[in-house]
C-alpha cells in the first residue's frame, strides 16, 4: 500500500541558501527549522512481519489476522504521506528516524520502521544525498533515535553506510554554538547525524543524542501538548543544544480501537491541527525560542512554510536593535 499526493512543489527547496546574511551568521540552534516525525513512514510493507518495536499483543493480533490486521496498522503507522524528496522540496530539514533489522533475515540490512517495516535505509539516504548534491546550501539533521533488533554488526553496517553515502558532507561533532550556516557553507558540510547509541562513540561525524533533545508529550490532547511544548522550551536555554519541539499527538490503544478504520490522520491529526498550528504560528525563534519543530503529515497544512517564515521575526528584531 502506498498512498501519497503527487507532490506539493519545491518552493522551499533552497530556503536555507536564501536566508539573509544576518541569519546565516547566527547559530543554527536559533533558527526555526521544519521537521517531520517518523519521517520515512510514507510507505510500509504489509507483507513483512510486524516490527520488533511493537508490543506483544499487537504482534499476536497481526499473527492471528495477518494482512487484515496489518492494513489497520498501516492507518496508525503512517505519519507522513510525502517521500523524502518531496519533504526536502517542501522545506523539511530535520528527519526523525527509527530503524531495525528484519529478524530472521540474513545479512545486516537495515529498514525504517514504525510498527511495520518500511524502505531500506540505504535507499532513503541515497535519496537525501541526491537532493543535497543539487542544493549545495541546504543542510539536514538526521536523528537516528530508535534502534530495534540491531546487534553490534548492524550498527557498524549503518555507521559505515552513513559515512560512505554522505562522505565529506558530514559535519563533525563540535560546539553547537559554532554551527552556523556560514560555517557549514564555508566548510561544505550539509549533514549533521545524531546517533543515539554507544556504538557511535569516538566517531567524529556521529553527534551524540544529548545535543538534540526532543521532549515527548505523549498525549492525545492538544491543550496538554501546547502546555508541554511551552514548559520544555523554557528549559532549553540551560542545555545549550539544538532543540526539537514535537508538535505531535500520540494515539493510545483505546483511541486506536475507537478509530480502528479511520487511522491516525483522520481520527487524531486533522481535527486537532488548528490548535497545534495556532501554537506554531505564535512562536519565535532565537535565544529563548523554538529551533526545530516537527509534525505529522507535514503536507496537511502549509507547515514547512509557516515554520520557515518564523525566521522573519529574527530579521525584524535585528533591524530594531540600536546601532
Amino acid at each position: 500500500m502506498k498512498t501519497r499526493p503527487a507532490g506539493i512543489g519545491n518552493a522551499n527547496a533552497d530556503w536555507m541558501g536564501s536566508l539573509p546574511s544576518k541569519l546565516s551568521a547566527m547559530p543554527l540552534k536559533h533558527i526555526a527549522v521544519p521537521g517531520s516525525h517518523d519521517s520515512f513512514t510514507y510507505w510500509v510493507d504489509v507483507h513483512a512481519p510486524v516490527g520488533p518495536d511493537q508490543k506483544a499483543y499487537v504482534k499476536y493480533l497481526a499473527t492471528m489476522f495477518s494482512v487484515l490486521a496489518k492494513k489497520v496498522m498501516v492507518k496508525w503507522s503512517m505519519t507522513q504521506n510525502l517521500t523524502f524528496k518531496e519533504q526536502l522540496d517542501a522545506g523539511i530539514r530535520y528527519f526523525d528516524l527509527r530503524v531495525s533489522s528484519k529478524p530472521g533475515e540474513s545479512g545486516n540490512e537495515i529498514y525504517f520502521i514504525h510498527g511495520l517495516f518500511g524502505h531500506k535505509v540505504s535507499d532513503g539516504l541515497l535519496e537525501i544525498n541526491s537532493f543535497l548534491s543539487r542544493h549545495r546550501k541546504e543542510v539536514v539533521f538526521l536523528d537516528f533515535n530508535h534502534y530495534y533488533a540491531m546487534g553490534a554488526e548492524h550498527h557498524v553496517y549503518l555507521i559505515n553506510m552513513l559515512q560512505e553515502v554522505f562522505g565529506s558532507k558530514l559535519c563533525k561533532d563540535s560546539a553547537v554554538e559554532g554551527i552556523t550556516l556560514d560555517y557549514l557553507w564555508q566548510t561544505k558540510k550539509q549533514v549533521i547525524v545524531f546517533y543515539h547509541h554507544p556504538s557511535a562513540q569516538g566517531i567524529p561525524v556521529m553527534w551524540p543524542g544529548n545535543k538534540i533533545p526532543a521532549p515527548w508529550a505523549n498525549t492525545t490532547e492538544p491543550n496538554k501538548l501546547t502546555q508541554f511544548l511551552e514548559t520544555t522550551l523554557k528549559e532549553r536555554a540551560k542545555q545549550g543544544s539544538f532543540h526539537v519541539s514535537q508538535a505531535i499527538l500520540t494515539p493510545r490503544p483505546n483511541i486506536v480501537a475507537k478509530g480502528l478504520l479511520w487511522g491516525l490522520r483522520n481520527y487524531l491529526v486533522e481535527k486537532n491541527l488548528p490548535v497545534i498550528m495556532s501554537w506554531v504560528k505564535a512562536q519565535k525563534p532565537g535565544v529563548e525560542g523554538v529551533n526545530i519543530i516537527t509534525s505529522d503529515f507535514v503536507e496537511l497544512t502549509d507547515f514547512a512554510n509557516i515554520v520557515i517564515k518564523l525566521n522573519n521575526l529574527l530579521i525584524s528584531e535585528q533591524d530594531c536593535k540600536p546601532r
